[in-house]
C-alpha cells in the first residue's frame, strides 16, 4: 500500500507542476518528510531521481510542440551545472535544520511566484545586434493553438540570467527541487520569455540539473531505491499527462489551489526546522 501510494503522490505532483513548470521535487521531499516520516536526505535523493523522470517524460511533447528553446537551455545549462556541482560539495556539511528553513523559503518563494500574474509583452524595438541572445542567435517563436501562428519572441538579459542559473543549480543539488521554481522567475524577469516557452525550456532543463548531483547522493547511499522506485514511476506519468495539460489548459486556475497548498506545507516546514512536529505530520 505504501508504494501505491508513493506512486499516486508522485502522480499528482508531477501532472500538478508540470501544468506550472515546476518539478514535482517542490511537493515530493515535503509530502515523504512530513507524511511519510522519510528523512530529509533521503526524500532528497528520491526527489532528484522524480525530477530527471520528469524531465525525460516531458521533453518529447515540449519539443514536439515546439515550445522548448533547445539553444537558449544549453547556454543556461552550463551555469545551472557549474551551480549543482557546487552544491555537491556542501551535502552533508549543511545542518538538517537549515535545509528545512531553506525548503521553507523556496516554497514561499514558489507561492509569491504563483501569485503573480505574468503578462506577456512584444517588444518592438530592434534587438541589439552585439548582445548576448543575438550573437548566440537565441531569439525564436513557438506556436499560437489558437490561432495556428508562430509568435515570435526575443531573449532578454542573458548575463543577468546565467548569474540567476548558477543560484538555482545551487539550491537544486542541496534540496533536489529541479530549480524550476527558480529558473521560470528568472527567465520572467530577465529574458522575458513567454510564460509556455519557460515552462518547457525549464522542465528540458531541470533533468540535466538533476543528473549533476544526483551521483554525489548515489554514492552517499542516500537514494533508496524502494522509494525512488516508486516515485519515479508515478513521476514519468504524471509529467506526461502535465506536459499535455500545459499545451492546452490555462494554468491561472490552479494557481490558488497551488499556493494555499504551497503555504501549509511552507509552514510545516519551517516548524520542522525548529524540531516541532505538528499532529498527524510524521517526525
Amino acid at each position: 500500500m505504501e508504494i501505491l501510494w508513493l506512486f499516486i503522490a508522485a502522480f499528482g505532483a508531477s501532472a500538478l507542476g508540470g501544468v506550472l513548470g515546476m518539478a514535482s521535487g517542490i511537493f515530493i521531499v515535503p509530502i515523504l518528510t512530513l507524511f511519510f516520516g522519510v528523512n530529509i536526505h533521503t526524500a532528497i535523493g528520491a526527489s532528484i531521481v522524480s525530477v530527471i523522470a520528469c524531465s525525460c517524460g516531458s521533453a518529447a511533447p515540449f519539443l514536439k510542440g515546439r515550445l522548448t528553446n533547445i539553444r537558449l537551455a544549453i547556454v543556461l545549462e552550463t551555469a545551472t551545472t557549474l551551480g549543482a556541482v557546487t552544491g555537491v560539495f556542501l551535502i552533508g556539511i549543511v545542518a538538517t535544520s537549515f535545509l528545512y528553513g531553506l525548503f521553507a523559503a523556496i516554497l514561499v518563494l514558489s507561492a509569491r511566484q504563483m501569485l503573480a500574474r505574468r503578462h506577456e509583452t512584444r517588444d518592438a524595438r530592434t534587438p541589439d545586434v552585439r548582445g548576448w541572445a543575438t550573437v548566440l542567435r537565441l531569439h525564436s517563436s513557438f506556436p499560437d493553438k489558437a490561432t495556428g501562428e508562430a509568435i515570435p519572441y526575443e531573449v532578454g538579459r542573458v548575463p543577468l540570467a546565467l548569474m540567476l542559473m548558477y543560484g538555482a543549480g545551487l539550491v537544486s543539488a542541496l534540496l533536489g527541487i529541479g530549480s524550476g521554481v527558480l529558473k521560470i522567475p528568472a527567465m520572467d524577469t530577465a529574458l522575458r520569455l513567454p510564460i509556455k516557452v519557460s515552462s518547457a525550456t525549464s522542465n528540458f532543463m531541470i533533468g540535466v540539473t538533476a543528473s549533476a548531483s544526483a551521483a554525489a547522493y548515489f554514492m552517499r547511499g542516500d537514494i533508496d531505491i524502494g522509494i525512488a522506485g516508486p516515485i519515479a514511476l508515478g513521476s514519468v506519468v504524471g509529467a506526461l499527462v502535465g506536459a499535455r495539460l500545459l499545451m492546452w489548459l490555462p494554468a491561472e486556475k490552479l494557481r490558488v489551489f497551488f499556493v494555499v497548498i504551497l503555504v501549509l506545507l511552507a509552514v510545516q516546514m519551517c516548524l520542522s526546522a525548529f524540531g516541532i512536529h505538528l499532529p498527524g505530520a510524521s517526525a
